[in-house]
């Protein structure tokens, strides 16, 4: 069982960039692959924004943050974090990690076992 735990949002001007952080707790969370969600205001569910594998090496990125965002992971530190650059208002949500055990790239939220209780960014001028 691992537990996680965002951090780094906050209030981030147009344009501007922000990393964000999620800490497991438990062991072997170098067997975990993990995601980014987010849900965004007037979004009733959470959408994709990137997964990376268990061991770091293999990222993917929902289309509109291709190229913005950077997902990588730290198995020493058991922390993973979320790079996102050139951001906008719809930007703006609560950014959430979670994690199953898979050799795999995992995208299906519903495929996660463990999530985290969420990071609010807000990007606004």
């Amino acid at each position: 069982q691992v537990q996680l735990v965002e951090s780094g949002g906050g209030l981030v001007q147009p344009g501007g960039s922000l990393t964000l952080s999620c800490v497991a707790s438990g062991s072997a969370f170098n067997t975990y692959a993990v995601g980014w969600y987010r849900q965004r205001p007037g979004i009733g569910h959470r959408e994709f924004v990137a997964c990376v594998s268990w061991d770091g090496r293999n990222a993917l990125y929902e289309q509109r943050v291709e190229g913005r965002a950077t997902a990588s992971k730290d198995n020493a530190k058991n922390t993973v974090y979320l790079r996102m650059t050139e951001m906008n208002s719809e930007d703006t949500a609560v950014y959430y990690c979670a994690a199953v055990v898979s050799t795999k790239l995992v995208l299906n939220p519903t495929s996660y076992d463990y999530w985290g209780q969420g990071t609010q960014v807000t990007v606004s001028s």
